[in-house]
């Protein structure tokens, strides 16, 4: 295949993909600018990965939205920083939030950085640790930003018993990180 040919097959591929794919991510992002950026990085990341293994994704449908989706966490969890660690059960007078985040004049300190990183990575490790049904509605409220009464429609199961699942999944990862960043920042 000629390099004129190569890049008109691209061409025609991304044509064919961009419609759902744009699609997909502006039904899961709060902006439509946000939404554009997203889906420019999808395509770039497909044209960059082309261009350096020059054989074909066997599922190139599937890639790009689990790509879509990767690049949706990532800037959900870029602007909330783990929203769900503010909430507060009643019974803890600590914010958890500021101690597992700090956000201090230096929090973009390379230390903060790292211990940031660190935290989304224990935060992707302790969530298997949950029950499939806590750590789905987890995900799919804090990270995907979906709200519950839909995911209640979608599934058919009560809001009331998503939220319950919600909160056990909240307290439980909120003393998983709390005991992590302690041993972080006591080393």
């Amino acid at each position: 295949m000629s390099k004129s040919e190569y890049r008109e097959d691209l061409e025609r591929q991304i044509k064919e993909h961009q419609p759902r794919i744009r699609s997909f991510i502006k039904n899961r992002v709060p902006t439509t600018e946000d939404a554009e950026d997203i889906a420019q990085d999808v395509f770039y990341q497909f044209v960059k990965t082309m261009d350096k293994t020059h054989n074909p994704i066997e599922n190139l449908s599937g890639w790009l939205f689990r790509v879509a989706r990767n690049l949706i966490i990532n800037k959900k969890k870029k602007k909330k920083e783990a929203s769900f660690l503010m909430e507060s059960d009643g019974d803890e007078s600590l914010d958890v939030y500021a101690t597992l985040f700090p956000q201090t004049e230096d929090s973009d300190s390379p230390i903060n950085v790292y211990i940031r990183s660190l935290m989304w990575e224990e935060l992707e490790q302790v969530l298997t640790e949950l029950p499939i049904e806590q750590r789905e509605i987890f995900e799919l409220t804090e990270l995907e930003g979906l709200p519950v009464k839909e995911i209640s429609e979608a599934t058919g199961i009560a809001v009331n018993t998503l939220l319950s699942r919600k909160h056990y999944a909240v307290k439980f990862l909120r003393k998983r990180l709390k005991s992590t960043y302690e041993e972080l920042i006591n080393q």
